[in-house]
C-alpha cells in the first residue's frame, strides 16, 4: 500500500494500510512518545534479532479449506517476488523458496491445506502477540473532468516534487536517501506544499490531474488507504493507486480527536471508526476541515490498469488472503496464521503490502477488497490475538525452529 485504514486507526486506537509499491516512499508518521520513568527496552531490527520460536504444527490449526484455497493462490502469485526479492527479516533466503514454489504451480485447489502442512513450518517472532486492523479499496464518486459537483483535484505526480538536500544540511549528515521537497523562486530547497496550501491551490497548473473527486471527506479517506476506485456518473470505473506522497509530516486525525476527549460514549462523543470520524467531520465542517489539514501528508496517484489494486510486492491483493506486514519481521510474500480475537481477523494470510503504520513485530493489517461491507469491516477492525509466521521446513530447521 499502503497502505492500511492502518495509518488512522493506529493513532486512533494507539497500536494499517495502504498499497504503496515496492520502491516508493511510505509517508512519514507523527508519534508521540509515551511518558516513561523506566529506560525502554531496545527494539530488535527485525525477526531473527527479535527471536524464533517452533510454532504449532500446520496439521494442528484450525484452517478452512476455502481459507487455504485463496491463500494458496494468493502465495502462487508472489512467488516470482520471493524467487527473487531480498528478505529484510532475516529469515528467508530467496532459493529457499524455490521448493514450495515449484510444488505450489501443480497442486490442486482443493488440496490446499495439504500444501501448507507439507511445505512450512509455523514459528513465532518474539512473543507472538499480534494486533490487526483493515484496509479497503475505497469507492467513491469521480469524473475524469471538472463539472459541477466534481471539483477536488486527484493529482499525479507533480514534476517538481524531487529529492535533495537543503543547503544548510552539513556534509557530514547526507546519508541515506534525501528528503522530498522543492527548489522556490529564489532557487532554495524547500518542503513541499502541505495539505492545506495545496487544497487552496497551490498545484492548480503545476500538477497533472487524473480525475475529480466529487467528495473532499471521502478522498481524504481514500489518501488514507493509498488507492482506490472513482465512479463517474456515466458508470465508468477509474481505478488509481498510490505513485508519492509530499514528504509532509502524517498526523493521524483519530488521535487529535481522541486527545480532545471527541471519541468515546455518551452525549456528544463519537465512536472511535473511521465511520465516527466521519461523522464528525461532516456534523462540524469547519472544524472538520481543519482537523484533517492538521495531516499535511498529501498523496499523488496514478491510474491503475488491469486486476486489482498493487501491493507493495506489485501484485493484486485479495480480499481476505492478503494482509499488510512489516518487511523487517515477514518475509514479503509468506504465508501468515493469525489466531485473533476477532473471528473476521484470524485465518491464513499472504503477506502482500506494507504500510507506514504497520511497524514491528506481530502487527497486521488485513485487505477486504472493495463495497459497502468492505469498509464496513475495515472501519471498525480492531484484533488481538497471536500470530505465527510459515516457512519453509528446510528454513526454519536451519533457523533451529523447527516444528517440535
Amino acid at each position: 500500500m499502503r497502505a492500511s485504514l492502518a495509518l488512522f486507526l493506529l493513532a486512533l486506537l494507539s497500536a494499517c494500510g495502504r498499497l504503496i509499491p515496492e520502491g516508493a516512499t511510505p509517508p512519514p508518521t507523527v508519534a508521540v512518545p509515551p511518558a516513561v520513568t523506566t529506560p525502554i527496552a531496545p527494539v530488535a531490527a527485525n525477526a531473527l534479532l527479535a527471536g524464533l520460536m517452533a510454532g504449532p504444527a500446520f496439521s494442528a490449526l484450525p484452517v478452512q479449506d476455502s481459507d487455504a484455497a485463496g491463500a494458496l493462490a494468493s502465495f502462487i502469485e508472489s512467488c516470482p517476488r520471493l524467487l527473487t526479492r531480498q528478505d529484510a527479516s532475516g529469515l528467508t533466503r530467496p532459493a529457499d523458496w524455490r521448493g514450495a514454489c515449484d510444488a505450489a504451480r501443480s497442486w490442486p485447489q482443493a488440496g490446499a491445506r495439504a500444501f501448507f502442512a507439507q511445505e512450512f513450518a509455523a514459528v513465532q517472532v518474539g512473543d507472538g502477540r499480534a494486533f490487526a486492523t483493515g484496509y479497503f479499496e475505497p469507492q467513491i464518486a469521480g469524473s475524469r473532468t471538472r463539472r459541477t459537483g466534481f471539483k477536488v483535484p486527484v493529482y499525479a505526480m507533480p514534476t517538481d516534487l524531487v529529492r535533495a538536500w537543503p543547503d544548510e544540511a552539513p556534509l557530514a549528515e547526507r546519508t541515506g536517501r534525501p528528503p522530498l521537497g522543492r527548489y522556490d523562486e529564489q532557487g532554495r530547497f524547500v518542503l513541499y506544499h502541505d495539505r492545506a496550501a495545496i487544497e487552496d491551490g497551490a498545484l492548480d497548473g503545476k500538477a497533472p490531474v487524473i480525475a475529480w473527486a466529487a467528495d473532499p471527506v471521502e478522498f481524504f479517506f481514500l489518501q488514507i488507504q493509498g488507492s482506490g476506485r472513482l465512479v463517474t456518473p456515466e458508470g465508468e470505473v477509474i481505478r488509481i493507486g498510490y505513485a508519492g506522497q509530499n514528504g509532509r509530516e502524517y498526523v493521524g486525525i483519530g488521535g487529535v480527536m481522541r486527545e480532545r476527549g471527541l471519541l468515546g460514549e455518551g452525549p456528544g462523543k463519537y465512536a472511535g471508526s473511521m465511520q465516527g470520524i466521519m461523522a464528525y467531520i461532516r456534523e462540524n465542517p469547519a472544524e472538520g476541515r481543519d482537523l484533517m489539514r492538521l495531516n499535511k501528508s498529501w498523496i499523488f496517484f496514478s491510474e491503475l490498469r488491469g486486476d486489482g489494486p498493487l501491493g507493495a510486492l506489485g501484485i493484486p491483493v485479495r480480499r481476505e488472503s492478503s494482509v499488510a506486514a512489516d518487511p523487517a519481521f515477514v518475509p514479503l510474500g509468506a504465508p501468515v496464521w493469525l489466531d485473533m480475537d476477532r473471528a473476521e481477523a484470524g485465518g491464513l494470510w499472504i503477506a502482500q503490502d506494507t504500510g507506514g503504520a504497520i511497524k514491528g513485530a506481530n502487527r497486521f493489517d488485513t485487505f477486504w477488497g472493495a463495497g459497502e461491507d468492505a469498509r464496513r469491516i475495515a472501519g471498525g477492525m480492531s484484533a488481538r490475538g497471536r500470530a505465527f509466521v510459515l516457512i519453509p521446513r528446510a528454513t526454519a530447521a536451519r533457523l533451529g525452529a523447527g516444528t517440535p
